[in-house]
C-alpha cells in the first residue's frame, strides 16, 4: 500500500509568518502529494494572508483567537486520513520520514503515536529529549521502537482514531507540556507510544517565544496533570517537586494563582490512572531524578 497521502500534516502557528511560509515550502517539497492542513492560531502580523496567497493547496483555518495547542483540535477535525503527521511553524519533515511512520503505524496497529526524532538548526544537532526517549526504561516488548509515555506535540505522527479517542488536547492546559495528558489517556485505553528513531524532523528554533510565561505554564500544567490523573500520593510529590522548581526559578506566586485559579476544574475531570500505567509513570519518575530536573518523567519518555 503507497504510503503517500495516508497521512495529513497539521501545521500549527502563531504570529511567525515568516518561518511559517519557510516551513510550508520545505513540507511542499517533500515527495508525494501530502495533504497539508495550516491552522493560523489568531496571529495578528497577517500570517493568513501571506499563506492564502502564496500557498493557494493548502487548506487555511483561521482561528479568531489564539486557542494554544487545542487548536490542533480543529486541523484534525479536517483530516481525512489515518494518520496526522503534527508540526509547529519551527519544525519541517525530512523527505522519506512521513512513509517510513506511516509504514511502522501499518505494521504495529496497537501503536497511537510515533514521537521522531528532532534534528535542531542547520547542524542538525540531536535533540537532549531523544536521547532521553531512545533510553526509556519502559519494557520494550514487540515494539517497533523504545516505549513511551509521552511525545513531542509538534514532532510526532498520530493515529487519528487515536487522537478522536481521548478527545484531543485540553484547551486548558493551552501549551507548555500539553501532550501529557493526552498521552497518560493514550495508554491508558490501551494505545502505545514509540520513539522512531529513523523518522526525523528539523526544529528551527524561533526567536519569538515568551520563555518565561512558557516556563510558568509547564509548571501548571504538570500540577493540573497529576491531580487529574494520579493516586494522591503522586500528585502531592509531584506538586511539591514542580513547587520547588518555581520557587528556585523566582515564579512562586504568579505559579501558585495559576495552579489554584484552574485546580477545581482540574479536579472535576479527575479520573486516576490504572496501577499499570502509574507503575509505567513511576518508573519514569525515577530514572528522571537519576538522569536530570528535566528527565524522562517530565517530558516525551
Amino acid at each position: 500500500m503507497r504510503a503517500e497521502g495516508r497521512a495529513t500534516i497539521v501545521v500549527l502557528s502563531y504570529n511567525r509568518r515568516v518561518q511559517l511560509l519557510s516551513t510550508l515550502e520545505s513540507l511542499q517539497k517533500l515527495p508525494g502529494q501530502w495533504p497539508i492542513i495550516v491552522v493560523d492560531n489568531g496571529s495578528t502580523d497577517e500570517t493568513a494572508a501571506a499563506v492564502a496567497q502564496r500557498f493557494p493547496s493548502v487548506m487555511l483555518i483561521r482561528s479568531q483567537r489564539n486557542l494554544g495547542a487545542a487548536a490542533r483540535n480543529i486541523g484534525v477535525a479536517y483530516a481525512h486520513t489515518p494518520y496526522v503527521a503534527f508540526s509547529d511553524d519551527d519544525t519541517q519533515w525530512d523527505p522519506g520520514s512521513l512513509e517510513r511512520a506511516v509504514e511502522m503505524l501499518d505494521m504495529a496497529p496497537d501503536v497511537g503515536v510515533l514521537s521522531a526524532c528532532i534534528h535542531v538548526g542547520p547542524t542538525r544537532q540531536l535533540d537532549p529529549g531523544c536521547l532521553t526517549m531512545e533510553h526509556s526504561p519502559l519494557a520494550r516488548e514487540s515494539l517497533p521502537g523504545p516505549q513511551l509515555l509521552g511525545f513531542m506535540a509538534g514532532a510526532c505522527v498520530m493515529r487519528t482514531r487515536a487522537f478522536f479517542e481521548v478527545g484531543g488536547y485540553w484547551p486548558p492546559l493551552f501549551i507548555g507540556g500539553e501532550e501529557s495528558l493526552m498521552a497518560l489517556d493514550m495508554v491508558e485505553q490501551g494505545w502505545r507510544i514509540i520513539y522512531a528513531a529513523d523518522v526525523v524532523t528539523r526544529h528551527f528554533p524561533s526567536k519569538i517565544r515568551d520563555s518565561s510565561l512558557r516556563e510558568r505554564l509547564l509548571i501548571r500544567n504538570a500540577i493540573w496533570v497529576a491531580w487529574m490523573r494520579r493516586p494522591v500520593r503522586a500528585a502531592y510529590r509531584e506538586t511539591s517537586l514542580r513547587m520547588r522548581q518555581a520557587y528556585s526559578r523566582h515564579i512562586l506566586w504568579p505559579v501558585l494563582c495559576q495552579v489554584l485559579l484552574g485546580m477545581p476544574r482540574a479536579l472535576r475531570r479527575r479520573r486516576v490512572i490504572s496501577p499499570a500505567v502509574e507503575k509505567m509513570q513511576r518508573l519514569l519518575d525515577m530514572a528522571a531524578a537519576d538522569f536530570s530536573p528535566q528527565g524522562p518523567g517530565r517530558h516525551p519518555a
